[in-house]
């Protein structure tokens, strides 16, 4: 009987780590969970995973920090970023970090698997028929300036004109839908 592929799933909200990991071992899957970026690479030494998803927004780091640190483990690891602050930045860092591919929150255990399967772009793809609005527009022109500078929020505050304390509070809403 062949072992079943491992996935391991990283993210800092517990419950949806439980119901992932519930959804998958019920399609097969060796799964494991990690809440933050330490736990995640203890597990991918002992484990090795096949696939992995990653939060992008973890509770004291970034998937983004760690998505090098898993490959270099496991560098033929399969991952899907996911995110409920999704931006355009943020998608092509993954991308070219070495996600395989990058979903926004909610997400079904359908969709990741779907995610993990596809190895080319879609030129089909949906093309809005309206340009983002312009909260959208700042909401992605903050997440590029807070990419260059690393995540770090006062160099992005003075590159941006603002104070620290604003960007903080912008960062910590949603981001706004097109």
């Amino acid at each position: 009987m062949p072992t079943a592929e491992r996935l391991l799933i990283v993210d800092d909200d517990e419950m949806f780590c439980r119901v992932m990991e519930r959804a998958l071992s019920r399609r097969g899957f060796e799964v494991m969970t990690a809440v933050d970026a330490d736990q995640a690479l203890g597990l991918a030494q002992q484990t090795r995973p096949q696939l992995a998803t990653l939060d992008l927004k973890l509770e004291h780091s970034s998937g983004l920090k760690l998505l090098p640190d898993l490959l270099e483990i496991v560098p033929d690891c399969r991952i899907v970023v996911l995110t409920g602050y999704s931006s355009i930045a943020t998608a092509v860092e993954a991308i070219k970090l070495g996600a395989v591919n990058y979903l926004c929150k909610p997400v079904d255990a359908d969709e990741v698997l779907a995610a993990f399967e596809r190895d080319g772009g879609d030129p089909d793809i949906d093309i809005a028929d309206n340009p983002p609005s312009i909260n959208r527009v700042t909401w992605e022109h903050i997440q590029k300036v807070l990419q260059e500078h690393h995540g770090n929020i006062s160099a992005t505050a003075r590159a941006l004109g603002m104070h620290r304390r604003t960007l903080q509070r912008k960062l910590q809403k949603r981001p706004v839908r097109r």
